[in-house]
Order: C-alpha cells, then sequence, then structure tokens
C-alpha cells in the first residue's frame, strides 16, 4: 500500500499495519512521518522498541530473531531498521522477504532509509514490504509549493501571514523544510496575537543572523574557515543539537557530489544546478565552492559525514563536535588528510 506523507495521520487514525517503509532525503517530512508511527504504536500498546542499524557487518538475522523473540514487556513490540541507503544487498532481500513470511504479527517493523531509486520498487523485497505493509516515499517540496506548504504550517500553529511576509520565508528558508518549521516555531513563540508582518518576520531572522545554520554553511562555501568555525561555535553554545548540524552540512556536501561528478562527466553548468535545484542565488557561491572541492576531497567528506553521525549515535566513542569542526573545515577547502575509503 502506497500512503502519502500528508496522509500518514489520517491513515493511522483508521489502523495501525505491521509493516512500514519510509524513505526520502528530506528530513523534517521523513522525521514528522515516523513520529507518527511511533506515537500510533505506542498508543497501540507497543511497549518496546528496538532500533537496529544496517552497517557494514549488520547481521540479517538480527532483525528476524527480534522479531522471534517476545517483547520484553511481554506484549507488543516496535522493531526500528535504519538503512543507510535503499539497496539492502542480497542477503538484505532475502531477510526482509523472510520477515514478511515468518514474521510476528504483533510487531511492528519501521525500516527507515534515503531515497529509494526506481529500480528498487521493482524488487522482491520492496514488492513484499508494500503488499505486506505500507510504503512512503518522501519528496522535497518544490520552490512553486514552498508558499503553500509555509502558509499552511502557519495556520496550524495558529498564525496568519500575508502574501510578502511568507515570500520573505521563502527566501529565507531556500526549500529547507526543517529551517521553515524552525523559523514558524519562533514566531509562534515571540509574536503576539495572531497576524505575522514582514517587519516581525525580517526581525525574527535578524535575530538569529549570526549564528545561523545557514550563513555557517555559505562562509563555508566562500572558504571562510575562520567564520564558519566561529558559527559553529556559537551553534554550539546556543544549544543546537549535532545532528541538526550535521544534517545542513551533509545536506551540502551530497549536493556538491552530485554537482561535481555531474561536471566532471561533462554536464554543461546551468544543466547541473537545475537538476540539482541549485537557486539561482546560490550558483555563483556553489560554483566557486565547486572550483575548489574535487570529487576526491567531496567523497572524503562524505565519509566523514557518516562517521560523525556514528558518533552522534554513540557507536564511536569520539566527540561528535570536533568531528563537524573537521567536516566544517573540509568544506572550507582546508585539506585535512581524509580519503574516501
Amino acid at each position: 500500500m502506497r500512503i502519502y506523507p500528508e496522509k500518514i495521520q489520517a491513515h493511522l487514525k483508521q489502523q495501525l499495519l505491521p509493516i512500514y517503509y519510509v524513505s526520502g532525503d528530506e528530513p523534517l517530512q521523513l522525521q514528522e512521518t515516523c513520529d507518527a508511527i511511533r506515537i500510533a504504536c505506542r498508543e497501540q500498546g507497543c511497549e518496546d522498541r528496538e532500533v537496529l542499524y544496517v552497517e557494514k557487518s549488520f547481521d540479517w538475522h538480527e532483525l528476524l530473531s527480534s522479531s522471534a523473540n517476545m517483547s520484553l514487556f511481554g506484549g507488543r513490540k516496535l522493531i526500528e531498521l535504519r538503512m543507510p541507503s535503499a539497496k539492502p544487498g542480497d542477503a538484505g532481500s532475502k531477510a526482509l522477504v523472510q520477515y514478511v513470511e515468518q514474521a510476528n504479527s504483533d510487531d511492528i517493523l519501521l525500516i527507515i532509509s534515503n531515497k529509494m531509486e526506481a529500480a528498487s520498487k521493482r524488487s522482491k523485497w520492496f514488492k513484499a514490504l508494500d503488499q505486506a505493509g505500507a510504503t512512503i516515499q518522501v519528496w522535497p517540496i518544490e520552490a512553486n509549493q514552498l508558499g503553500n506548504w509555509i502558509n499552511q504550517r502557519l495556520k496550524n500553529v495558529g498564525l496568519n501571514a500575508s502574501r510578502e511576509g511568507i515570500d520573505m520565508l521563502c527566501e529565507r528558508v531556500e526549500g529547507n523544510l526543517l529551517a521553515a518549521a524552525q523559523e514558524i516555531e519562533k514566531l509562534r513563540l515571540t509574536v503576539e496575537g495572531d497576524t505575522v508582518d514582514t517587519e516581525t518576520i525580517s526581525q525574527a531572522v535578524a535575530d538569529n543572523a549570526r549564528y545561523n545554520l545557514f550563513s555557517l554553511v555559505d562562509k563555508a562555501l566562500m572558504g571562510n574557515a575562520r567564520d564558519s568555525l566561529k558559527m559553529l561555535h556559537g551553534l554550539r553554545a546556543e544549544g543546537t543539537e549535532a545532528t541538526v548540524v550535521l544534517w545542513a552540512l551533509s545536506r551540502e556536501i551530497r549536493s556538491l557530489y552530485q554537482c561535481r561528478d555531474q561536471l566532471d562527466q561533462g554536464q554543461p553548468p546551468n544543466s547541473v544546478f537545475q537538476t540539482n535545484r541549485i537557486w539561482d542565488n546560490r550558483k555563483t557561491l556553489v560554483g566557486n565552492a565547486l572550483k575548489r572541492l574535487d570529487l576526491k576531497t567531496l567523497s572524503g567528506l562524505l565519509s566523514l559525514a557518516t562517521l560523525t553521525d556514528h558518533c552522534i549515535k554513540g557507536m564511536i566513542r569520539e566527540e561528535p563536535w570536533q568531528k563537524l569542526s573537521d567536516l566544517t573545515l573540509g568544506l572550507s577547502g582546508i585539506q585535512l588528510g581524509i580519503n574516501d575509503s
């Protein structure tokens, strides 16, 4: 069963399926969709939750044994399987099909992965999951849809804004829904009454400009390592979660990697920027960064981002903020001696 992210709440009020597979690269919608499923599971008696991370050494029998084992509290259990990609490999494909065939009917399986390619939809494991439960693909909001999304989000928290105010927010967040949600939440907490004008939005933006995530990324893209590190330290002092900073840096690095790869294959810059949704006002900034960062360097930064994610999750006992500093320096063009191995 295919379900759109915006329909998940209505679906969960009617039923709770044994399997949910949520995929995509848009973090806010991915998080909120998964949170809705988790809440529904708790309300339906899933007292225990087990999280499995699919790494290179992951044993897929863990998934099957987790389903076979009784919950710690003897009731229903939510099993979360977090895959870095929508390509589980031969062992994973067989295990997922076997899970569907022999799953404990009381348990709920929530699979979370990055964006799914078209080929995966034709696979046996995907068809088995789709038939036994629900598959939910999260897509980025297009530029021409962002205004309506922001307007609805404002209304959901009891606020109204003019067209000019909504356009200002659109320009501010440049398609980043997580940033938009944060700005709207800040407005909800600070605005008196239910009307938001452009002056209020402008002031809110100015108050947060000094140590903003996007300013950090932009300074790094400019090659300004000193100011980008200063902003990183400011974000940490303000209590910003390392996960959010990692998301912003990783998102930019992945985009640069895709652009650099396509440029190296001989594709024209305008076509590459359009394919990768690089806004007009960022083309010069991104273009200059691409002149400084080659594919090998960007691949190494992606590996470092994965290592940083492991540090944040406690899988590696190293300081995640130091890794974030290294990522920031690397994006700024400082050679770190990293590689993609």
